[in-house]
Protein backbone atom coordinates (compact mmCIF):
# COMPACT_ATOMS: atom_id res chain seq x y z
CA UNK A 1 0.00 0.00 0.00
CA UNK A 2 0.97 3.57 -0.43
CA UNK A 3 1.89 5.50 2.95
CA UNK A 4 0.42 9.18 3.12
CA UNK A 5 3.45 10.92 3.85
CA UNK A 6 1.67 13.45 6.34
CA UNK A 7 0.91 10.81 8.88
CA UNK A 8 3.26 10.19 11.36
CA UNK A 9 5.53 7.35 11.50
CA UNK A 10 5.95 5.01 14.91
CA UNK A 11 7.93 2.88 13.15
CA UNK A 12 11.41 4.43 12.91
CA UNK A 13 14.58 4.12 10.73
CA UNK A 14 16.05 3.22 14.20
CA UNK A 15 13.93 0.28 14.19
CA UNK A 16 14.61 -0.92 10.52
CA UNK A 17 18.58 -0.41 11.48
CA UNK A 18 17.75 -3.17 14.49
CA UNK A 19 16.54 -5.62 11.47
CA UNK A 20 13.00 -5.04 12.76
CA UNK A 21 10.80 -5.64 9.73
CA UNK A 22 8.30 -3.05 8.54
CA UNK A 23 4.56 -3.08 9.47
CA UNK A 24 2.32 -3.54 6.18
CA UNK A 25 0.82 -0.69 7.13
CA UNK A 26 3.81 1.57 6.94
CA UNK A 27 5.10 0.17 3.55
CA UNK A 28 5.78 2.72 0.84
CA UNK A 29 5.99 2.82 -2.49
CA UNK A 30 9.42 3.45 -3.22
CA UNK A 31 9.26 4.46 -6.83
CA UNK A 32 7.06 7.34 -6.23
CA UNK A 33 8.67 8.36 -3.12
CA UNK A 34 11.93 8.31 -5.43
CA UNK A 35 10.31 10.64 -8.03
CA UNK A 36 9.01 12.66 -5.51
CA UNK A 37 12.56 13.43 -4.16
CA UNK A 38 14.22 13.74 -7.26
CA UNK A 39 11.18 16.50 -8.81
CA UNK A 40 12.20 18.32 -4.97
CA UNK A 41 16.03 18.23 -5.77
CA UNK A 42 16.04 19.49 -9.23
CA UNK A 43 13.35 22.65 -7.46
CA UNK A 44 16.04 23.29 -5.06
CA UNK A 45 18.28 23.66 -7.23
CA UNK A 46 16.54 26.09 -9.22
CA UNK A 47 15.33 28.08 -6.60
CA UNK A 48 19.04 28.64 -4.90
CA UNK A 49 19.62 29.97 -8.08
CA UNK A 50 22.22 26.67 -9.89
CA UNK A 51 21.70 28.45 -13.25
CA UNK A 52 19.17 27.71 -15.79
CA UNK A 53 16.90 24.82 -16.26
CA UNK A 54 17.87 24.03 -19.87
CA UNK A 55 21.57 23.98 -18.24
CA UNK A 56 20.45 21.64 -15.95
CA UNK A 57 18.42 19.24 -17.87
CA UNK A 58 21.35 19.03 -20.55
CA UNK A 59 24.78 19.54 -18.00
CA UNK A 60 26.61 16.06 -18.01
CA UNK A 61 26.88 14.07 -14.76
CA UNK A 62 30.30 14.34 -15.21
CA UNK A 63 30.18 17.74 -15.21
CA UNK A 64 27.85 18.46 -12.01
CA UNK A 65 30.58 16.24 -10.46
CA UNK A 66 33.94 18.21 -11.71
CA UNK A 67 31.73 21.35 -10.37
CA UNK A 68 31.16 20.07 -6.88
CA UNK A 69 34.73 19.00 -6.17
CA UNK A 70 35.75 22.91 -7.51
CA UNK A 71 33.60 24.56 -4.98
CA UNK A 72 36.69 24.53 -3.00
CA UNK A 73 38.72 28.05 -3.08
CA UNK A 74 42.15 27.55 -5.25
CA UNK A 75 44.81 28.36 -3.32
CA UNK A 76 45.81 31.56 -4.73
CA UNK A 77 42.32 33.06 -4.45
CA UNK A 78 42.71 35.54 -2.19
CA UNK A 79 39.36 36.45 -1.00
CA UNK A 80 37.52 37.06 -3.96
CA UNK A 81 40.33 37.68 -5.98
CA UNK A 82 41.53 35.45 -9.03
CA UNK A 83 45.03 35.26 -10.01
CA UNK A 84 45.21 33.54 -14.03
CA UNK A 85 47.44 33.30 -16.44
CA UNK A 86 46.10 35.65 -19.25
CA UNK A 87 47.99 33.77 -22.36
CA UNK A 88 48.08 30.12 -20.75
CA UNK A 89 44.77 30.28 -18.46
CA UNK A 90 45.28 27.37 -15.48
CA UNK A 91 41.70 24.91 -16.59
CA UNK A 92 41.20 24.17 -13.28
CA UNK A 93 40.85 27.85 -12.33
CA UNK A 94 38.23 28.43 -15.36
CA UNK A 95 36.40 25.35 -14.39
CA UNK A 96 36.11 27.10 -10.77
CA UNK A 97 34.97 30.44 -12.29
CA UNK A 98 32.54 28.84 -14.65
CA UNK A 99 31.18 27.08 -11.86
CA UNK A 100 29.85 30.07 -9.95
CA UNK A 101 28.12 31.14 -13.58
CA UNK A 102 26.54 27.62 -13.81
CA UNK A 103 25.19 28.34 -10.17
CA UNK A 104 23.87 31.76 -11.27
CA UNK A 105 26.38 34.20 -9.99
CA UNK A 106 27.74 37.56 -11.46
CA UNK A 107 31.51 37.36 -11.80
CA UNK A 108 34.05 39.79 -13.15
CA UNK A 109 36.31 38.59 -16.03
CA UNK A 110 39.44 40.81 -17.77
CA UNK A 111 38.56 40.99 -22.09
CA UNK A 112 40.76 42.23 -24.38
CA UNK A 113 39.08 45.88 -23.93
CA UNK A 114 38.04 46.57 -20.01
CA UNK A 115 36.85 44.25 -17.27
CA UNK A 116 33.36 42.17 -17.93
CA UNK A 117 30.40 41.11 -15.65
CA UNK A 118 30.08 37.56 -16.77
CA UNK A 119 26.51 35.81 -15.86
CA UNK A 120 23.94 33.35 -18.12
CA UNK A 121 21.96 35.52 -19.77
CA UNK A 122 18.92 32.60 -19.82
CA UNK A 123 18.93 32.96 -16.29
CA UNK A 124 16.92 35.85 -15.61
CA UNK A 125 17.96 35.85 -11.70
CA UNK A 126 21.67 36.36 -12.50
CA UNK A 127 20.24 39.02 -15.40
CA UNK A 128 18.63 40.56 -12.84
CA UNK A 129 21.98 40.36 -10.27
CA UNK A 130 23.77 42.27 -13.29
CA UNK A 131 21.61 45.32 -12.96
CA UNK A 132 22.10 45.31 -9.24
CA UNK A 133 25.44 44.99 -8.79
CA UNK A 134 26.26 47.87 -11.64
CA UNK A 135 22.93 50.00 -10.91
CA UNK A 136 22.55 50.08 -14.37
CA UNK A 137 18.87 51.00 -15.35
CA UNK A 138 16.63 48.40 -17.19
CA UNK A 139 16.36 50.13 -20.36
CA UNK A 140 19.97 49.09 -21.29
CA UNK A 141 20.23 46.27 -22.52
CA UNK A 142 23.36 43.73 -22.06
CA UNK A 143 25.96 42.72 -24.43
CA UNK A 144 26.84 38.72 -25.17
CA UNK A 145 30.52 37.85 -25.36
CA UNK A 146 30.69 34.49 -27.64
CA UNK A 147 33.49 32.94 -28.85
CA UNK A 148 32.98 32.03 -32.57
CA UNK A 149 30.97 33.43 -35.42
CA UNK A 150 28.65 30.53 -35.31
CA UNK A 151 27.60 30.95 -31.60
CA UNK A 152 26.96 34.61 -32.58
CA UNK A 153 25.27 33.26 -35.84
CA UNK A 154 22.72 31.06 -33.41
CA UNK A 155 21.81 34.10 -30.89
CA UNK A 156 20.50 36.18 -33.87
CA UNK A 157 17.21 36.38 -35.68
CA UNK A 158 19.01 36.29 -38.68
CA UNK A 159 22.55 37.13 -40.12
CA UNK A 160 23.33 39.88 -42.93
CA UNK A 161 25.70 39.99 -45.10
CA UNK A 162 27.49 42.94 -43.53
CA UNK A 163 26.94 40.92 -39.96
CA UNK A 164 29.51 38.00 -41.30
CA UNK A 165 31.85 40.46 -43.20
CA UNK A 166 32.38 42.52 -40.60
CA UNK A 167 32.84 39.40 -38.32
CA UNK A 168 35.05 37.85 -40.58
CA UNK A 169 37.11 40.65 -41.03
CA UNK A 170 37.10 42.61 -37.08
CA UNK A 171 36.59 39.19 -34.92
CA UNK A 172 38.21 38.04 -32.40
CA UNK A 173 38.58 41.67 -31.38
CA UNK A 174 37.54 45.29 -30.39
CA UNK A 175 33.96 45.10 -32.34
CA UNK A 176 30.39 44.63 -31.18
CA UNK A 177 27.44 44.09 -33.91
CA UNK A 178 24.04 44.91 -33.10
CA UNK A 179 21.43 42.62 -34.64
CA UNK A 180 17.93 41.58 -33.82
CA UNK A 181 17.71 38.59 -31.34
CA UNK A 182 17.03 35.35 -31.72
CA UNK A 183 13.31 34.29 -30.00
CA UNK A 184 15.23 32.61 -27.53
CA UNK A 185 17.28 35.32 -26.01
CA UNK A 186 14.99 36.70 -23.17
CA UNK A 187 13.42 40.27 -23.46
CA UNK A 188 15.19 41.11 -20.36
CA UNK A 189 18.57 41.15 -22.19
CA UNK A 190 17.85 42.89 -24.92
CA UNK A 191 15.92 45.51 -22.44
CA UNK A 192 12.70 45.17 -24.35
CA UNK A 193 14.05 45.95 -27.80
CA UNK A 194 14.27 42.56 -29.45
CA UNK A 195 18.01 43.75 -30.33
CA UNK A 196 21.24 42.00 -28.92
CA UNK A 197 25.09 43.00 -28.89
CA UNK A 198 26.76 40.49 -29.78
CA UNK A 199 31.17 40.35 -29.28
CA UNK A 200 33.91 37.93 -29.52
CA UNK A 201 36.83 39.40 -27.90
CA UNK A 202 40.66 38.79 -28.03
CA UNK A 203 40.64 37.33 -25.25
CA UNK A 204 42.13 33.17 -24.43
CA UNK A 205 40.53 33.57 -21.28
CA UNK A 206 37.15 34.71 -22.37
CA UNK A 207 37.52 32.19 -25.12
CA UNK A 208 38.16 29.13 -23.07
CA UNK A 209 35.88 30.23 -20.37
CA UNK A 210 33.01 30.20 -22.30
CA UNK A 211 34.29 26.58 -23.50
CA UNK A 212 34.27 25.75 -20.02
CA UNK A 213 30.92 26.92 -18.74
CA UNK A 214 29.91 25.75 -22.38
CA UNK A 215 27.40 28.95 -23.75
CA UNK A 216 27.86 32.56 -24.21
CA UNK A 217 27.68 35.21 -21.35
CA UNK A 218 27.42 38.53 -20.67
CA UNK A 219 29.83 41.36 -21.13
CA UNK A 220 28.85 44.62 -19.74
CA UNK A 221 31.26 46.71 -18.14
CA UNK A 222 32.71 45.78 -14.53
CA UNK A 223 31.73 48.87 -12.96
CA UNK A 224 29.10 51.07 -11.46
CA UNK A 225 26.93 52.56 -14.55
CA UNK A 226 28.09 56.17 -15.39
CA UNK A 227 31.35 55.58 -13.38
CA UNK A 228 35.07 54.95 -15.43
CA UNK A 229 35.69 51.47 -17.28
CA UNK A 230 37.97 49.62 -15.56
CA UNK A 231 41.24 47.99 -17.01
CA UNK A 232 42.51 46.50 -13.97
CA UNK A 233 41.06 43.91 -11.02
CA UNK A 234 42.27 46.49 -8.42
CA UNK A 235 39.52 49.12 -10.01
CA UNK A 236 37.22 46.52 -10.23
CA UNK A 237 37.69 45.93 -6.25
CA UNK A 238 37.80 49.47 -5.82
CA UNK A 239 34.44 50.17 -7.28
CA UNK A 240 32.14 46.86 -6.58
CA UNK A 241 34.02 44.86 -4.32
CA UNK A 242 31.74 42.75 -2.38
CA UNK A 243 29.42 43.04 -4.75
CA UNK A 244 30.50 40.31 -7.38
CA UNK A 245 32.05 36.81 -5.35
CA UNK A 246 34.52 36.40 -7.87
CA UNK A 247 37.35 38.54 -10.04
CA UNK A 248 39.52 36.76 -12.80
CA UNK A 249 42.60 39.06 -12.19
CA UNK A 250 45.70 38.78 -15.69
CA UNK A 251 46.75 42.19 -14.67
CA UNK A 252 46.11 45.21 -17.05
CA UNK A 253 44.15 44.25 -20.25
CA UNK A 254 45.80 47.33 -21.86
CA UNK A 255 42.63 48.66 -23.90
CA UNK A 256 42.36 52.28 -24.08
CA UNK A 257 39.23 52.42 -25.77
CA UNK A 258 35.89 50.25 -25.70
CA UNK A 259 34.94 48.29 -28.18
CA UNK A 260 33.46 49.86 -31.30
CA UNK A 261 29.62 49.54 -31.78
CA UNK A 262 28.24 49.09 -35.21
CA UNK A 263 24.27 48.91 -35.74
CA UNK A 264 22.83 46.50 -38.29
CA UNK A 265 19.34 46.39 -39.85
CA UNK A 266 18.90 44.85 -43.10
CA UNK A 267 21.46 46.12 -45.89
CA UNK A 268 21.55 49.42 -43.69
CA UNK A 269 24.58 50.14 -40.62
CA UNK A 270 25.13 53.00 -38.34
CA UNK A 271 28.08 53.24 -35.65
CA UNK A 272 26.96 53.11 -32.44
CA UNK A 273 30.08 53.99 -30.38
CA UNK A 274 33.53 54.64 -32.09
CA UNK A 275 35.91 52.90 -29.94
CA UNK A 276 39.23 50.62 -30.42
CA UNK A 277 37.89 49.91 -34.50
CA UNK A 278 38.27 53.24 -36.61
CA UNK A 279 35.35 53.95 -38.43
CA UNK A 280 37.33 54.36 -41.75
CA UNK A 281 38.20 50.43 -41.23
CA UNK A 282 35.02 49.73 -40.84
CA UNK A 283 33.45 51.41 -43.68
CA UNK A 284 36.70 49.93 -45.92
CA UNK A 285 35.19 46.29 -44.75
CA UNK A 286 31.88 47.01 -46.36
CA UNK A 287 32.77 48.34 -49.90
Amino acid sequence: MRLCLAQPLPWSVANFRRGKPIPDSHRVCLRDVTWKLAQHKLLLRVWRGYGSVAQIRAAPAGRCRVASRLRQRPKNCQLNLLRVNAQSPEPELLRYAADFITRGSVIAIPTDTFYGLAADPFNLAAVDEIYRVKGRPETRALPILVNSIEQAVLLAREAPRKFLRLAQAFWPGGLTLVVNAAQRIPLKVTAGTGRIALRWPNSTVVRRLIDEFDGPVTGTSANISGFPSCSNAEQVMKQLGPRVPLVLDTGETGGALPSTIVELNGDTWRIGREGAIPVMEIAKALE
